[in-house]
């Protein structure tokens, strides 16, 4: 089992015929992912590495099934891209690019709320299971393996290299999924703890967060009240000063709150066991799979 995603979704890319487009698809396909479909307005009749290109969603639809998108499209198309995507019933979005404008963000995550879509991103680096052998979005798929420990993270190079951390350790993954490290990102953290709880496969669930946001103190809360499941965390940032932006859109401190203190404490507070160190995460999730 994994959330989200398993070996018979199918998926479509949005903008195959760009530059990080065609190349990602590759590798999707190399990991085993099956695309069906790719859509580029004015590309319609063509083939990249054996997937036919349309037009638009809706008459790749007619064609097939189709049950998740990654967006791969300059950030001033992202928002007609998602809103494309989700009018014509795709219930999964992996929103991969950058610099999406905050506006937009709140535009597409209020949508898919509507329409009952669930929008990974923007500014992700994807969802993978090993397990399943399906990947959408950028993740280096040699960098995870199967298990049973649930990985969500913020940011998108720790995702992977926590999760080689995990593998070295003899830990695999149920599924790791990439928030987006932007101020608005259209699934909380809560969203995926509690996918998370409820699946078969996964036995400790593991948060690798950020400076920024108050997405892990807010979930703390939770934690401590509903999650059936062990969780352990690791906060990246604590040497990051107040009202400094550090690389992501939204790793900012501001006035006590975001921190990664602030994150730790409120954690802590809710018996969620918390690495000093990133490498220190694996110790952690290893005394709490031998504690089930």
């Amino acid at each position: 089992m994994a959330i989200l995603i398993n070996e018979n979704t199918k998926v479509i890319v949005q903008g195959i015929t760009g530059k990080v487009g065609s190349r990602q698809t590759r590798l999707m396909l190399d990991y085993g992912t099956k695309i069906v479909a790719g859509v580029t307005p004015g590309k319609g009749g063509e083939e990249i590495y054996g997937v036919p290109v349309y037009d638009s969603v809706k008459e790749a639809k007619e064609e097939h099934r189709i049950d998740a998108s990654v967006v791969f499209v300059p950030a001033r198309f992202v928002k007609d891209t998602c809103f494309e995507a989700i009018d014509a019933g795709i219930k999964l979005i992996v929103l991969v690019t950058e610099h999406t404008p905050v506006y937009d963000a709140m535009q597409i995550k209020a949508y898919a709320k509507t329409n009952r879509t669930i929008v990974i991103g923007p500014t992700t680096p994807g969802i993978i299971s090993p397990s399943e052998k399906i990947k959408i979005g950028i993740l280096p798929g040699n960098m995870f393996c199967p298990g049973n420990v649930g990985l969500i993270s913020r940011s998108g190079t720790l995702t992977y290299e926590i999760a080689a951390n995990f593998c070295e350790g003899g830990i695999g993954q149920s599924t790791a999924v990439g928030m987006g490290a932007d101020p608005v990102v259209c699934t909380n953290l809560i969203d995926l703890l509690k996918l998370f709880d409820e699946d078969g496969q996964t036995r400790v669930v593991a948060i690798v967060g950020e400076v920024g946001g108050t997405e892990e103190e807010i979930a703390a809360q939770f934690i401590k009240e509903k999650m059936s499941k062990p969780v352990v965390a690791y906060i990246a940032g604590k040497s990051v000063p107040p009202g400094k932006r550090m690389g992501h859109a939204g790793a900012i401190v501001e006035r006590g709150r975001g921190s990664a203190e602030s994150k730790m404490r409120a954690l802590r507070e809710a018996k969620v066991k918390v690495a000093e160190m990133p490498e220190n995460i694996v110790q952690l999730v290893k005394e709490a799979l031998r504690e089930i």
